[in-house]
């Protein structure tokens, strides 16, 4: 299977600024990457790419003052498969935790241990260890959260959002990661593409995705607390414990974000051509 994916994105910056964006797929699949393309700006910016912390893949650049526009369009080679499901898969017990792993059981910016730990026991301390605990917590996240682009909210945290009952991917994301802390299984947020594959297309616009990754058997395993269904292509961009450590766009000075287009979608692969990628931008 191969995926289109992309994204354009313009700026409108009062004078010179830093910026550093998320937006390159994750190293994890560099060997899936059929064609990639290119990072094109207009006005034309120079740009380094470096790892942070976690292991993402950044990019750094000076975006001048004025208009900016962003952009980059790139193949994909998919398995084809859903998601994996491993309802054997069993947590680590904590003394077994490699040492650079338990830093997501700890609380973080969005994830307020401490405020959901008596919760978190509460729903889930009967529910059976391993995978069937996270999926329980999966199932009560989906259904506890009502989704809608008109609750979004940067500010709001896993905890405001177990009270509110309203979100976006990214509090479904928060609020289940925190409970898998509480519950001391290591968990992390992560985001990327997510397209339309092998499901009814979405008519709202389309957006980066927000799920989590949990630590169980000794490996990271993907779930997704929004959509709570094995999805086909996903593309993971970046992962860390909350989303303060993976904003899509970060900038040291002000900006206006005037244009946002992401693009995710099965193509056939005997029709697309690298010039053709980049006639898209």
């Amino acid at each position: 299977m191969l995926i289109r994916f992309g994204y354009e994105l313009e700026f409108l910056c009062p004078q010179p600024t830093t910026m550093t964006c998320f937006l390159d797929a994750h190293r994890d699949h560099d060997h899936q990457i059929r064609i990639k393309g290119a990072f094109n700006s207009f006005p034309f910016v120079s740009t380094q790419l470096y790892t942070d912390s976690f292991g993402n893949t950044v990019r750094r650049f000076e975006a001048p003052a004025g208009p900016l526009r962003i952009g980059c369009d790139s193949l994909f080679e998919g398995d084809g498969l859903t998601q994996e499901i491993v309802p054997t898969a069993q947590e680590v017990a904590i003394r077994d935790i490699p040492s650079e792993i338990l830093v997501y059981l700890l609380g973080s910016r969005y994830c307020e241990t401490d405020k959901l730990s008596e919760i978190a026991w509460s729903l889930f301390g009967n529910t059976p260890r391993g995978w069937g605990r996270v999926q329980a917590i999966c199932d009560f996240v989906n259904q506890h959260l009502t989704f809608g682009y008109e609750h979004a909210r940067a500010t709001r945290s896993a905890f405001e959002a177990y009270q509110e009952r309203v979100g976006v991917c990214r509090d479904f994301a928060h609020l289940a990661v925190a409970f898998c802390r509480c519950m001391n299984i290591p968990a992390r947020y992560a985001n990327g593409y997510l397209g339309d594959i092998g499901v009814p297309p979405d008519p709202a616009p389309m957006d980066f995705n927000a799920w989590l990754e949990v630590y169980l058997d000794g490996r990271w395993y993907t779930f997704d607390a929004r959509h709570n269904t094995p999805r086909i292509g996903r593309i993971k961009v970046a992962c860390g414990r909350d989303a303060t450590d993976i904003p899509l766009v970060s900038s040291f000075g002000q900006h206006v974000l005037q244009s946002f287009k992401v693009w995710t979608y099965e193509v056939a692969g005997d029709v697309l051509q690298g010039s053709e990628l980049q006639a898209a931008l």
